[in-house]
This record gives C-alpha cells, structure tokens and sequence, in this order.
C-alpha cells in the first residue's frame, strides 16, 4: 500500500483556534486514507526555538508540507493579499467567508500560486485585530501618540499603526509575550483571542475594539507536494480542508465571545474607539493601497 508522509506545522499553543483547525485536519485525513497517510504534527515551532518565519520559510521550501500563516506575512512576495490589509475595510466575517470561498479567494489562490512555492487549501479566521496596552485608554489616534506598538512584519500593518500615531515595531510571533512583559512595547494589536492565548491581558490593562484589519490565516501547502499526490490523496486532502476550515472559522467566531468575556472578567478595561477618526487618518493607505489593486478583486472581496 502506497503511504502518504505529511509534515504539519503551526505556530500556536494548544488552545489556538489555528492549531484546532491543524487537528480537524488531522483527523479528518485520518479518517479517509487509515494507514495510507504516515502525519507528523507540530502544533507550535516557536516551542522548538523556531521562528514562525522559519516555518512559513520551511513549507516553502518543502521541510513542512503544510500548515498555515497569517496571510500578511507574505503580502510582500503576492501584492493581491493586500486586499486583506486594507484597514477599517471588512466589517462582517461572514461576508468576507462569502468571498473567499467565491471569486475573491479564486483570484487570491491562483496569485499565491503563481507567485510562491505554495497552494492554498482554505482561508482560516484570524479574528479581527484590536488595540491593547500598557497605559491608557486610546479612544482616537491622539492617544496612540509616544507610544511603542508591536505589529506584524508587513509593510501595510506598519505604515496603518504609523498613521493611527504609534511608533511601530516589529517582532516575530515567538518574542511577542516578552515584548509585551518587560515593556519593549507599550502596546500590540491582535485579535482577542491571542491576547488570551498569549496571556497578555496579565500586562495590558486596556482594550480598544478598533476591529482595524480582519485577519485571514492561509492553511497552505507546499505545491510540488501536492501536485505529487495520487489524485485520491489529493482528493482527500481537498475534502479534509473543507472539513478543517469550516470548523476552525466556526471555532474563531465562539473563541471572540469567549476570548472578550474572559478579558471584561480580568478587569480589562474595554473602550470603544472613534473608529472615524483612526479611518480618517488611515484614509491615504486605504486610497493608496487600493489604487495598486486589481478592480476585479477588490470588487470580487469588499463588494461582497
């Protein structure tokens, strides 16, 4: 019997709504191929000493055959992805699955593709992405002023905190509870959930909702791999990723409610910001970064 090797990887402890999205997989390709797949899973590389980049590098390359990053990682290499970081531009999750299982993720799929040594299998929730901090309540981009934010290695995400007034710093995934702790910086922005995984509600007292970008996780593949495949492997694979996707969105959706509760209960103190103001000052980047945008695809995304 011909056996399947997959090597999984991930970049988030056991509680992530992106590592239950790894384990739906599991399972289910378990299910479909019984001793015809051989899976090693490695829920979180940054444990192991790793970089997320190093994984993200590794499927790439072809030592991980899939896992999944947060798409603005690699909005550098595929510009199309700068669809999904445009700031204060989705409002509704739903919507944004609408488009990404339509038109939109079709034209996303075949630029990844063309672009990189990857395949796209599905497009996870990475929740929407809120301010918190060490200080003070921040209600306008005023209140950003002086202040240091960690953010994502991605050119939009730091030119969007630069506009809203914080000076922007970047680090990798696997420094950013340390940052946080010993005040390299005075706030980050992430969705709540990860400020829960993350524990950085122990340090950050203050929460602004600004919702300013929704995160879309990539659960990708390495390309050569997958076109490799007997085709009802490959089929399998296909089916599993349905499977998977569906149940890590609806997980990401039940882990904000949770993830905000949890926090009100650690004496977070929640504010609700003048989202006007902080889209006013990122108006520029929205404009600029649009105008370099395909029309069918920002059409085919936010028209949705």
């Amino acid at each position: 019997m011909h056996q399947t090797s997959m090597r999984m990887g991930g970049y988030q402890g056991p509680n992530s709504v992106l590592t239950a999205g790894l384990a739906r997989f599991e399972e289910d390709i378990r299910a479909r191929l019984g001793d015809g797949v051989d899976i090693a899973r490695t829920d979180n590389v940054t444990a192991d000493g790793q970089t997320a980049r190093s994984l993200f590098d590794g499927i790439e390359a072809g030592s991980f055959d899939l896992g999944y990053m947060a798409s603005g990682y690699i909005t550098a290499k595929v510009p199309e992805l700068g669809v999904l970081d445009l700031p204060f531009s989705v409002a509704d999750r739903h919507a944004a699955y609408r488009a990404l299982d339509g038109k939109a993720g079709e034209l996303l799929r075949e630029a990844i593709h063309s672009q990189t040594g990857y395949k796209v299998l599905g497009f996870w929730d990475n929740g929407f992405r809120h301010l918190t901090n060490a200080r003070h309540a921040i209600v306008r981009p005023a209140d950003c002023e002086g202040l240091v934010v960690r953010t994502l290695d991605n050119r939009i995400y730091v030119e969007t905190m630069a506009a809203m007034g914080f000076t922007p710093k970047v680090t990798d995934v696997r420094e950013l509870k340390e940052s946080v702790a010993n005040g390299t910086v005075d706030a980050q922005e992430n969705p709540m959930t990860n400020s829960v995984l993350f524990g950085l509600h122990a340090y950050h007292k203050h929460l602004t909702l600004t919702g300013h970008f929704f995160g879309v996780a990539l659960f990708l593949c390495n390309a050569e791999w997958l076109d490799a495949l007997p085709a009802d492997v490959r089929e399998a694979v296909r089916k599993a990723a349905l499977t998977a996707t569906a149940h890590q969105r609806h997980l990401a959706e039940a882990q904000d409610t949770e993830a905000l509760a949890e926090l009100r209960s650690a004496d977070v103190a929640i504010v609700e910001p003048d989202r006007a103001a902080f889209r006013a000052a990122c108006a520029p980047i929205i404009d600029k970064e649009r105008a370099g945008l395909p029309d069918a695809l920002l059409e085919a995304y936010l028209a949705s």
